[in-house]
């Protein structure tokens, strides 16, 4: 097992997410480590050491695009309700 600490540059196997580590607890006898490119934690058996060349640094505007972009269930039914479907339907006999 690896001494992990904070601020290691890692990179998340099966997707290839790679972040710098930003807290790391112990639950239920496994090694959890937050990454702060999404701020997941990842069970540290699937976390290898990174190449700092494959770190890209996300700004906080970046960050808080990126936690924004998820809409809520209200603002999808508006935005549903507000569509014109005739744009989208077929005209004429068939």
């Amino acid at each position: 097992m690896m001494l992990l600490q904070n601020g290691d540059l890692l990179k998340y196997e099966p997707t290839s997410t790679v972040g710098k580590v930003t807290d790391i607890r112990e639950r239920d006898g496994k090694v959890w480590v937050q990454l702060d490119f999404t701020g997941l934690y990842y069970e540290s058996s699937n976390l290898i050491p990174a190449d700092p060349s494959e770190y890209t640094e996300v700004s906080f505007k970046e960050r808080s695009a990126y936690e924004g972009g998820m809409k809520s269930i209200d603002d999808i039914r508006k935005e549903a309700e507000e569509v014109d479907i005739s744009d989208f339907m077929p005209s004429g006999g068939g």
